[in-house]
């Protein structure tokens, strides 16, 4: 998509300076930040864009187009640590940036700009920013989604929201892919790879160990993908899946990047790996069922939203963490046979559109 000619006339296309955002740090936040940076290319095309990053992070930098450089910077989540944010001003004043975003609207997340003295500081009001942010943006609770609020801040104020905006993209080298494969010992077929964890237990299906077996009883070579958190949910699935699964949990998220990008089909809870998956343009299908598609759900197309349609529940979606309704329906009902038979389905789909 091309928005820029809602921005002719908006700025001296000659600037050069840099532009630094500042994003939420969840994987799958940070996964759609780069439809900020998408919008921010296309409105300065000569200006170079960073993103601060946590460690955790940092490897999405080096797949996503148009940013220039991560700035690797761990913040406590629980304190101000005032060392840590006059040490990351100081790194962003010797990188001369002429505009901060500041996307979360939070006053810690507005420091470490102010002090460095970036000279455009563009956010949210706020927690009483005021002196941090010298751009204020108003309205932001008028937004219907993570995504338009964050979008938003990266147009020109006032400007209308567009039809659609620009998808994240995520793209790893074939040759990459190839070496990874090599090192983890696998071979060079379709893949299912399943990502059982999420933030919020009542995200979480529970039936994954089921659909692993049925998976590898049609002929599927299986991974499980994910944290360290979920090196207990991938043991069961082994257990239950047995030679044909493979444990691929670890604690680097370039192995999780790589092992969606190598994959035939991705089946994921409304979590961080989901969006990695179809930023890559990996068959993704996403489990929804206490979480809404239409605000949680990837810009990127899906190849399936899975949700429960046996009966109406009154609860969904409640957005809640803990299943306080209905002892958890809305993800009890959607079976394993379901899901591995919309699974096998999109693989024969992927197969054919690869034959014309």
């Amino acid at each position: 998509m091309n928005i820029d000619s809602q921005f002719s006339g908006d700025a001296d296309r000659s600037d050069t300076r840099p532009i630094l955002i500042i994003p939420y740090m969840w994987i799958g936040d940070f996964v759609r930040n780069h439809t900020v940076v998408r919008v921010l290319k296309e409105r300065w095309p000569n200006r170079p864009v960073d993103l601060l990053t946590t460690s955790l992070c940092a490897p999405l930098v080096d797949y996503m187009p148009g940013v220039r450089a991560g700035i690797i910077w761990d913040l406590p989540r629980g304190r101000l640590a005032v060392a840590r944010q006059f040490g990351l001003a100081k790194l962003l004043r010797e990188r001369n940036y002429g505009t901060a975003l500041v996307l979360p609207r939070t006053w810690k997340a507005a420091i470490a700009p102010a002090l460095a003295g970036i000279p455009e500081r563009v956010g949210f009001v706020g927690e009483f920013r005021f002196g941090l942010i010298n751009r204020w943006r108003w309205g932001e609770k008028k937004l219907p989604r993570f995504i338009d609020k964050n979008a938003a801040l990266a147009q020109p104020d006032g400007a209308l929201l567009p039809p659609e905006w620009p998808v994240p993209q995520l793209g790893v080298p074939a040759e990459e892919i190839v070496r990874w494969r090599q090192a983890n010992g696998l071979g060079a077929g379709a893949a299912v790879a399943l990502a059982p964890g999420s933030v919020g237990v009542s995200k979480r299906w529970t039936y994954y160990p089921e659909a692993a077996r049925l998976l590898v009883e049609r002929g599927l070579e299986v991974w499980v993908v994910g944290g360290p958190a979920e090196k207990g949910l991938a043991q069961e699935i082994v257990a239950a899946g047995g030679a044909g699964v493979r444990d691929l949990t670890g604690t680097d998220l370039r192995n999780g990047v790589l092992a969606m990008a190598a994959a035939g089909v991705a089946i994921s809870n409304d979590s961080g790996l989901m969006h990695i998956a179809a930023a890559l343009g990996t068959p993704t299908m996403g489990i929804f069922g206490p979480t809404s598609p239409y605000l949680w759900a990837p810009l990127n197309s899906l190849a399936a939203t899975v949700v429960q349609d046996k009966s109406v529940l009154s609860c969904q979606p409640c957005q809640s963490t803990i299943c306080k309704m209905n002892d958890h329906r809305c993800m009890r009902d959607i079976t394993a046979s379901e899901v591995a038979g919309i699974a096998q389905r999109v693989l024969r789909e992927v197969g054919a559109r690869a034959m014309t």
